[in-house]
């Protein structure tokens, strides 16, 4: 128990954390780390952390990467980003159409290769405009986020628990859209309130910026992506789909496979792996139900409740990792169907109140480490508000009860 303890403890501290001081040990090694750990100290034997490993989301994850890397490839989300730039006519309809699309998107594909494509794109149009890039990022970033909490695929907390859940990728869309649609709006309120003065500010110069797209591959992609999204709202198992979209999509004379296989986010897959063992040692070895005795997580039955402890725990340990450690409480409480559709939009959601929250955010921030900083206190400016008013009305559309 013990040494179980030591290992999972030290883990999501590096897990929260982000790096270990003076080690090159990042989120991704501190979960191989402790799986390994967890194995080579005989918490768990070598057979029983294989089991742990869900296939089914590595597998749901993979597939979205490599239509994702062929959309990318392909242009398309700097040719989306390009659409609503050359559009605006002010700093407030830039703002409202970079919050459109990064939802979205986000929504469609995954939040993350969302942030990490069109990052590079905000900073070289708000230069072009001669406005500040920060209002702009904050708003990819946040966007981004609730964006992704309308569908089983927009995020990797939600794949986890589309295929713990069994939950129709209809029903899930039915259930959350209107919460990422609602947060969207709050969104664009919450930054046009916070940076009011500079949004007043009218562009300096009109902004040009320049969009190569391979037309077929676009085609083909969107293609995919369509006939993905039928299958998914027709009830087919979601990682089967997301796996032959991602196949169909290799079968070409115009692309190296490499070249698809190279945005592959390898460390993403890795980490989950990981995780998977770590937390499924921690379970076996009972320290999961400790920490849900001291959270009282057995007790929140209602949707108040629930996101509360899992806005807390997912601002804790990160998102991911606490949706991991709720996978096998939720089917044991009352309703099981809302209380995974309110682990996904809580803990989807509270991803954005700091900088650390998510992946997502820390993709943005160190895309513009070096023109545009964000410093943990500017984020914090929007980011409390927004995960407050979004949570709030994530909780009422959903039911408080």
């Amino acid at each position: 128990m013990l040494t179980a303890a030591v290992i999972f403890t030290a883990t999501y501290v590096v897990v929260a954390l982000g790096r270990v001081p003076g080690l090159r040990l990042d989120r991704t090694g501190a979960a191989v780390v402790g799986a390994a750990f967890m194995v080579a100290f005989h918490v768990v034997s070598a057979e029983a952390a294989y089991r742990m490993v869900d296939l089914g989301t590595i597998v749901l994850l993979f597939g979205m990467m490599v239509v994702v890397a062929h959309l990318k490839l392909a242009g398309f989300f700097r040719w989306a980003g390009v659409a609503v730039a050359r559009r605006a006519r002010s700093p407030r309809q830039l703002l409202a159409g970079l919050v459109v699309v990064s939802g979205v998107l986000s929504a469609l594909f995954v939040n993350d290769t969302v942030c990490l494509a069109l990052t590079p794109l905000v900073l070289e149009v708000t230069a072009a405009l001669g406005v500040r890039a920060i209002p702009y990022l904050l708003a990819l970033a946040t966007a981004s986020n609730l964006g992704s909490v309308a569908t089983l695929t927009g995020n990797p907390q939600n794949m986890l628990v589309g295929v713990a859940s069994g939950i129709p990728y209809a029903t899930f869309f039915r259930a959350l859209a209107p919460v990422a649609a609602a947060g969207l709006l709050l969104d664009y309120a919450v930054i046009a309130l916070v940076y009011r003065a500079e949004l007043a500010r009218p562009f300096a110069a009109p902004a040009h910026p320049r969009v190569r797209v391979h037309g077929f591959l676009m085609a083909k992609g969107l293609a995919a992506s369509a006939a993905m999204l039928l299958f998914f709202f027709a009830g087919a198992h979601v990682s089967v789909v997301a796996l032959t979209a991602g196949a169909a999509l290799l079968l070409t004379r115009r692309v190296k496979p490499e070249k698809v296989f190279v945005e592959i986010n390898w460390n993403l897959l890795t980490f989950f792996a990981g995780l998977f063992v770590v937390v499924g040692a921690a379970r076996e070895a009972g320290l999961a139900d400790r920490l849900f005795a001291v959270l009282h997580a057995r007790e929140a039955h209602s949707t108040t409740s629930l996101t509360v402890v899992s806005a807390i725990l997912s601002n804790v340990v990160s998102n991911v990792p606490a949706v991991m450690l709720f996978t096998h409480l939720i089917p044991s409480l009352p309703d099981p169907t809302r209380a995974w559709l309110t682990l996904a939009m809580s803990s989807t959601l509270a991803g954005n109140l700091t900088l650390l929250g998510s992946i997502a955010n820390l993709i943005v921030a160190e895309g513009a480490r070096r023109t545009a900083p964000i410093s943990f206190s500017e984020y914090l400016k929007v980011g409390v508000p927004v995960t407050v008013v979004s949570l709030l009305a994530g909780v009422l559309l959903l039911g408080p009860g």
